[in-house]
């Protein structure tokens, strides 16, 4: 009876044990999910994307959120295409449209994205301390008014899905209605880089550390 009581728990506790088995092996396991594909194994569509993409971005290999968008050839074609204009041609400063870039990967807690364009948004005059509120969540206590401007801009689309009249006026009159555009294509570009690279848990270049740390949910 009491070997039958044994077996039994046994065989109860067993699948326990492989959860949290499958616990301990998940960070190892589960990062990562859309990895460089090996050269040997790219279809001819995902090989002429890559070289496309190298001869256009003048870069030596696809990376970050162009690994996994590569298992779309034709989508990661086109979402460079816009990423060229989104990226070095918007009517913004580079200043203010890494700053739309800062915000949109706070919004999305995506490190790769934060990680490749905090040191870019520095260097091109974005004032440090402007750059440590955003990652806290928290709005700047010292901009100019453009940067004012554009904070409170992308911060109330995110958060409210759209723009009030007052918000929507001051945007204008800075960046006319073309700037709104582009700011706008600026957000959603890179917010469609972040949920790649959210999804396929994208990891961070050797040496970098996460810079921002996820929002209560």
């Amino acid at each position: 009876m009491a070997d039958r009581d044994n077996h039994r728990a046994l065989r109860a506790a067993l699948p326990v044990g492989l959860v949290l088995l499958l616990m301990h092996a998940m960070p190892a396991t589960a990062q990562d999910r859309m990895p460089p594909i090996p050269e040997d194994q790219l279809t001819a569509e995902q090989q002429a994307a890559v070289e496309e993409f190298k001869r256009v971005r003048q870069r030596p290999n696809v990376s970050g959120p162009f690994v996994p968008l590569l298992r779309s050839p034709e989508m990661l074609s086109r979402a460079r295409n816009v990423g060229d204009h989104a990226r070095f041609n918007t009517v913004l400063p580079t200043r203010l449209s890494e700053m739309v870039i800062l915000i949109t990967a706070r919004h999305w807690t995506q490190n790769y994205e934060w990680a490749a364009h905090a040191p870019i948004a520095e260097q091109a005059g974005l004032a440090p301390e402007i750059i440590a509120a955003i990652a806290d969540g928290r709005r700047p206590a010292a901009m100019a008014d453009d940067e004012a401007v554009l904070y409170d801009f992308c911060t109330e689309l995110f958060r409210t899905q759209g723009v009030s009249d007052p918000t929507y006026a001051r945007m204008v009159s800075e960046f006319n209605e073309i700037g709104v555009i582009d700011t706008i294509g600026i957000m959603g570009y890179y917010s469609m880089l972040a949920m790649v690279m959210n999804t396929a848990r994208t990891p961070l270049r050797e040496g970098q550390t996460p810079g921002l740390k996820p929002f209560p949910r």
